[in-house]
């Protein structure tokens, strides 16, 4: 099943159940991908749903940091709320150990040795590992790591 039909199926049930947050959320992804579909002409792959997920999630965190800053608490906890539904349709982020564990394997594999390389190393990471890996973390982790 595309994450397209899980996210219908998944509305319908919070529609039955109403929770208007769930709802709220699946409506703006689900509005999302027909946008692209028929402004754009694009056919809905799993990595453009993944695209608009990722997208949604990023908006949904610049928002927390922005309500948070102007002390609107209660803004910023809802923002979360959404942010933690959309989170949820994402394959699995990879913990700090992962992560680590995978920088040092693609350093040794592309033989990167100071930190005027970390582009080379971000590209293949943020290709392979979309969605999974933080390329702050990324960033942070291999300049820990590299000379």
């Amino acid at each position: 099943m595309s994450l397209k039909a899980k996210l219908e199926v998944d509305l319908k049930q919070a529609m039955l159940a109403k929770n208007e947050l769930v709802r709220d959320v699946l409506r703006l992804i689900l509005a999302e991908f027909k946008r692209l579909e028929l402004q754009e002409g694009k056919t809905i792959t799993p990595e453009i749903e993944q695209d608009v997920l990722l997208k949604a999630v990023k908006t949904r965190q610049q928002s927390i940091d922005e309500f948070t800053k102007a002390g609107r608490s209660e803004l910023a906890e809802k923002e979360k709320a959404e942010q933690v539904i959309v989170q949820s349709y994402l394959p699995k982020a990879l913990s700090e150990e992962e992560t680590r564990a995978i920088i040092q394997s693609t350093i040794a594999e592309l033989k990167i040795t100071s930190k005027k390389d970390i582009g080379m190393l971000m590209k293949p990471l943020m290709a392979k590992y979309k969605g999974q890996i933080d390329g702050k973390a990324v960033q942070r982790i291999a300049g820990e790591l590299l000379p």
